[in-house]
This record gives structure tokens, C-alpha cells and sequence, in this order.
């Protein structure tokens, strides 16, 4: 090796060392930073149902003090309790419906921001017919729901829609609740209902004549295209307020839940079990067929904006007060997260 190649290797040596201690130094500067970071106290709201089974794992890991910043939870069987807390500032994070965050963004004049989708589609067809295997087969059929006026009914109209169904096509009779739609499935095995993960598996396990036959949540993405919308079911919002003072700790909040989801996808034993613990499903072998259909997610960014607006949307050509009057503005969503 010549003279003038030793001098050039051992000056790309030196470049080499000193990028590398460079980057230490940023490494050691960025950890204590990270470290000097004061634990927040975060408040965090949700639904007794699909919404929250995505933060159980971090329920779980708050709980055995193994996070930086201290949680405290709160679940409410309806929405309106959550939207209120939250309107009041008793809550900085809440789990709640899509349309729920966007009827909340409108009250409080865009004091909140959607930080990620949580919950995509949970809604099927079940029936023990065998004569439904595409929604074309709905056609002269009565289905039976939960929520008039509401996103179960918005988001079944407009499938049915799609497919060529006009409103004189079928019947949609509405039952109260959940359990009710489940047994009226039970006394008739020709009847056709709509329901909501985890009373589709809870209704399976107790009549083996029921089956799943449609996937609402497929059908939707069917009529949208690949470019289209998703099904929507949950978003995780927080107070504008409190992501201004505290974005590391949305952030840090945003990397658990993400933890979170990945584990109840891969582990839905452990999550079953959590989810009974929990009080949002009775029976562990419910929750464990239910937790892979339920379609548990942490959607964020332009991804989840995309999806989020076009459902939205959705919803508001059905019944504007859905969405609060009109689809929210650019700030309602916090895609920087």
C-alpha cells in the first residue's frame, strides 16, 4: 500500500471515529432529555366494549408501574358520560365512537384532536340461514338491529345502498339491545340479524345453528375501493390543551398503545383474560374468539385521516347531527403524532 492510500484510509478512519462519537454525544445529549422529562399524570377515559380492548396491555403494564408517566382509567357503559368528562376537562384521552369525536370536536368548538383510529369495523351479519352469502341476499329479508339513528343503522343503509338495495328492499327492525337482537336469532333460525363484536361470538357460542355471513366491515371496503374509506368503529381523541403542554406524554401514550394493540393481536389468551378482569366481556372463551374479529388497530397519521374523513363523511350525507352538524375541520386531526 503506497504512502498516499495509508493517509487517505487512516483520515477515513478519523471521519469515521468522529461521526461516531458524534452520534453518541447526540445519543447522550437526546437520553438526558428524555430523562429530564417530568411524569405527567394522564387521565384516560373509555367504553365498556370493542374501543378498549386495545388499551388492556397498557392498562395492565400502568397498573404494575411499568411507564414513565401515571395513569389513571376510567370506563362508562355510554358515550355520553365519556364526551361529558371530557368537555369538562376531567379527562385529557378518551376512546370513543368516531362520530362520538366528531359531535364532541363541534360542542367544544375544536377543543379536541383525534390522535389515532383504535377500532375499525365490528359488525356482522348472522344468521342461520343459509341462504344469505352476499348483501344481494338481503333482498326482501328483515334485519334485525340496535341504533336507530345511529352508526350501526348509517353504516348498514349505505352498504345495502351500494349494492343496489333501495330502502323498499328490506326491513331493518330495531330491538333495544344487543342481547335482544341475539335472541330473537335464537328463536328463529331463518331470522336475519345485525350485531356488534363480542355478542356475534357470544351468540354463536350458545346456538351452534348461527353463523357468520356477512362481514360488514368487508362489504364496506368492497363498495369504498381501494382508495376508499374504512369502517370505523373507535378514535382515541385528546383535549387540544392538554397536547399542547404535553406532547411527549401524548406520544409516549401513542407508542403504548401501540405496544398494546400489537400484544392483544398476537397474545388474545392473555388479552381474554384481561378483558373479563376488566368487566367488558363475562366468559374468557367469548373474548378469545372475539378479540380477532374486532379488528383492533392504532392507525395514525394520513392513514388515518384518509380513513377517518371518508366515513365520516359517510355519516354526515345520512344524518349531519351525526358528526355534529358537519364533517370537523383540518384540526381535528393530530397527524403529527
Amino acid at each position: 500500500m503506497s504512502w498516499k492510500q495509508k493517509q487517505k484510509e487512516q483520515k477515513h478512519k478519523k471521519r469515521k471515529l468522529a461521526a461516531m462519537a458524534l452520534c453518541l454525544a447526540v445519543a447522550s445529549v437526546l437520553a438526558a432529555g428524555c430523562g429530564k422529562r417530568e411524569a405527567v399524570d394522564v387521565r384516560v377515559g373509555s367504553l365498556k366494549g370493542p374501543t378498549t380492548l386495545g388499551i388492556l396491555f397498557l392498562m395492565d403494564k400502568a397498573e404494575n408501574g411499568g411507564l414513565k408517566d401515571s395513569y389513571s382509567f376510567q370506563m362508562a357503559a355510554g358515550a355520553d358520560e365519556i364526551l361529558a368528562l371530557m368537555a369538562q376537562g376531567d379527562l385529557d384521552i378518551a376512546l370513543v365512537p368516531a362520530n362520538a369525536a366528531a359531535v364532541l370536536y363541534q360542542k367544544t368548538q375544536g377543543g379536541v384532536s383525534v390522535v389515532d383510529i383504535n377500532t375499525l369495523g365490528v359488525l356482522y351479519i348472522v344468521t342461520g340461514s343459509g341462504e344469505i352469502g352476499s348483501v344481494a341476499d338481503l333482498k326482501g329479508k328483515t334485519i334485525y338491529l340496535t341504533g336507530m339513528g345511529t352508526t350501526p343503522e348509517a353504516s348498514l343503509r349505505y352498504v345495502l345502498r351500494e349494492n343496489g338495495l333501495e330502502e323498499g328492499d328490506y326491513t331493518l327492525e330495531f330491538k333495544s339491545e344487543a342481547t335482544e337482537v341475539a335472541s330473537v336469532l335464537a328463536a328463529d333460525s331463518s331470522a336475519v340479524g345485525l350485531l356488534p363484536q363480542p355478542f356475534v361470538t357470544a351468540a354463536l357460542l350458545q346456538n351452534q345453528d348461527l353463523k357468520i355471513a356477512l362481514d360488514l366491515n368487508e362489504e364496506w371496503n368492497k363498495v369504498q375501493g381501494p382508495d376508499g374509506s374504512g369502517m370505523v368503529t373507535g378514535v382515541t381523541v385528546v383535549r387540544r390543551a392538554f397536547l399542547e403542554e404535553h406532547p411527549e406524554a401524548v406520544q409516549a401514550f401513542l407508542e403504548e398503545h401501540r405496544a398494546s394493540v400489537e400484544e392483544i393481536n398476537r397474545d388474545p389468551d392473555t388479552g381474554a383474560a384481561l378483558a373479563v378482569e376488566a368487566e367488558i366481556v363475562a366468559k374468557e372463551p367469548i373474548a378469545k374468539q372475539a378479540i380477532p374479529q374486532c379488528n383492533i388497530v392504532c392507525i395514525t397519521g394520513e392513514e388515518m385521516k384518509e380513513a377517518l374523513s371518508g366515513y365520516l363523511q359517510v355519516l354526515a350525507d345520512f344524518e349531519p347531527s351525526m358528526v355534529g352538524g358537519q364533517v370537523p375541520g383540518e384540526d381535528f386531526y393530530a397527524q403529527g403524532q
